[in-house]
């Protein structure tokens, strides 16, 4: 599978882009980018699917969770997180993890809040999806580790979850790898209807806004990810068993809440937590990205996403867009792990 660099931008459903990119996520700005990067430490090429585990998994209790994580490297290397989406697990990065702890670095992969051997502490904590209650988990994993600072990458949920740390707290982000971009949103936003081409492709979203839906997710759950999975990465050839390594994480007892409190809130739909309004106000007048960062797309991606056009002017510090070509879907960091974890090499080299 090819991974090559390519710095040509894509569009995204035609003429309906722009209105998608600004509606569904809040993005502001004109497109810059700069590409002065040095590429002095690249990274061997490595076989997608190359690792199928971690060697090590850990649990600590970090803030309303007690968090699985894998972890790889040097306890005293620095510092970068891995943040996957949904519906995946740890295991996007079952090979971007390796790669980077050979070069000395410590890799944290935390499993998010209602995903693998993740768990409140409480029983009465609201199951709550909406955006900053998961970038605070990582905040509070970060102290709970004596994580002063990490390099942050993630995509779908990680992403946008990166992108709020990143926004709200950038002293604890030295860098940001972040695949579609500038994710960050709000109700507001998500009120705002879109062509009809661009709501089809967010089709799940009105299915969990349902009693039905919510059944469906619960009574399906494998089923449903498996479709999503096809969907968004359309080339990739993924089998049984990589799916099923990932499928296990959905087992968590607070998935099916998470998931779906996550898509309604994003509609209003759902109530937050008023802990959060205060980070929820700022990040709804999408608050520019001064950290280090690189985002990244893949070719062939299926899932819902901006063209770089639309938010490369939301980053504001040493900025990079690359396209990762080879039929590279929306699962980009186990489709492209090399390229992933160039990225980070490269982002933290900024």
């Amino acid at each position: 599978m090819s991974e090559r660099i390519d710095s040509r931008r894509r569009s995204f459903l035609g003429t309906t882009a722009l209105a998608f990119a600004a509606a569904q996520f809040g993005m502001l700005g004109s497109a810059r980018a700069q590409t002065n990067v040095s590429k002095t430490a690249i990274l061997p090429p490595v076989k997608p699917g190359s690792h199928t585990s971690f060697a090590s998994l850990k649990q600590i209790d970090a803030g309303l969770l007690n968090v699985g994580y894998a972890e790889a490297g040097p306890a005293s290397g620095p510092a970068v997180i891995l943040l996957h989406g949904w519906p995946y697990d740890i295991h996007s990065f079952v090979d971007v993890a390796p790669l980077l702890a050979s070069r000395g670095y410590r890799v944290i992969v935390p499993y998010l809040r209602g995903y693998g051997s993740t768990r409140f502490l409480s029983r009465d904590t609201m199951r709550n999806g909406q955006p900053s209650a998961v970038a605070s988990d990582i905040t509070a994993l970060m102290d709970a580790l004596n994580i002063q600072q990490a390099v942050l990458a993630g995509f779908d949920w990680g992403a946008r979850t990166a992108d709020i740390v990143a926004a709200l707290w950038p002293e604890r982000c030295k860098g940001l790898v972040s695949v579609s971009g500038y994710l960050i949103g709000s109700q507001k936003a998500g009120a705002m209807p879109l062509p009809p081409e661009a709501e089809f492709q967010w089709w799940y979203q009105f299915y969990f806004a349902t009693d039905r839906g919510r059944a469906g997710y619960e009574k399906y759950t494998h089923e449903f990810a498996k479709l999503i999975w096809r969907q968004a990465s359309p080339k990739w050839n993924f089998d049984d068993a990589t799916y099923n390594r990932s499928a296990a994480a959905f087992d968590n007892p607070d998935h099916v809440e998470i998931t779906v409190h996550n898509y309604r809130w994003r509609q209003g739909l759902a109530a937050g937590e008023a802990r959060y309004d205060e980070f929820e106000q700022r990040l709804a007048a999408a608050p520019t990205i001064g950290v280090p960062t690189i985002t990244l797309e893949g070719d062939a991606n299926g899932a819902p996403h901006p063209p770089s056009s639309a938010y490369a002017g939301k980053f504001t510090g040493k900025y990079e867009h690359r396209t990762i070509t080879g039929g590279i879907g929306h699962n980009l960091p186990q489709e492209a792990p090399q390229a992933f974890a160039q990225a980070v090499v490269d982002v933290d080299r900024f």
